[in-house]
């Protein structure tokens, strides 16, 4: 009996370190993803497409909020370039899911169209999906679904 109690608590004293050291695991790689994020909406805003172009994956796929599907970061590239350009744009993340190689980032974000945007000076507000994959080294965006959410 005192065997399987005294194993009992060294499984559980084992089990308790491996799990706190997950944890902290965890906070860091969503401190990272969340640094990742941030920088890219910053680029966005500061139209620095070789920074935002840095943590895009090659066979990035992006279900864009207008409707298009876009496959490959040069067809991504093409869009933004050509594309909107934003006066603000904040990101608020309400879900980080860790799947080892893999993140999926989900929330809002509001963003103000300028230029010659057919919405320039409007706020848009949509639902976004980010998923982001370590390849080699690197945290790279390989996925993104973005939906404006209608307005009554």
């Amino acid at each position: 009996m005192k065997m399987t109690l005294l194993a009992t608590v060294a499984t559980c004293v084992v089990t308790g370190s491996v799990l706190a050291q997950s944890a902290k695991q965890n906070d860091a790689l969503e401190q990272e993803i969340r640094k990742l994020e941030s920088a890219n909406v910053d680029a966005v805003l500061r139209n620095d497409m070789a920074a935002v172009d840095k943590v895009r994956a090659e066979d990035l796929t992006v279900n864009a909020p207008n409707s298009q599907l876009l496959k490959g970061k040069k067809a991504v590239v093409e869009l933004k370039t050509s594309g909107t350009k934003y006066s603000s744009f904040i990101r608020d993340i309400e879900s980080i899911l860790n799947h080892g190689d893999t993140v999926i980032v989900m929330g809002r974000e509001t963003v103000i169209p300028t230029g010659d945007s057919s919405d320039a000076g409007k706020t848009i507000r949509r639902r976004f999906t980010n998923i982001w994959m370590k390849r080699g080294d690197k945290w790279l965006l390989t996925a993104r679904q973005a939906s404006v959410i209608c307005q009554n």
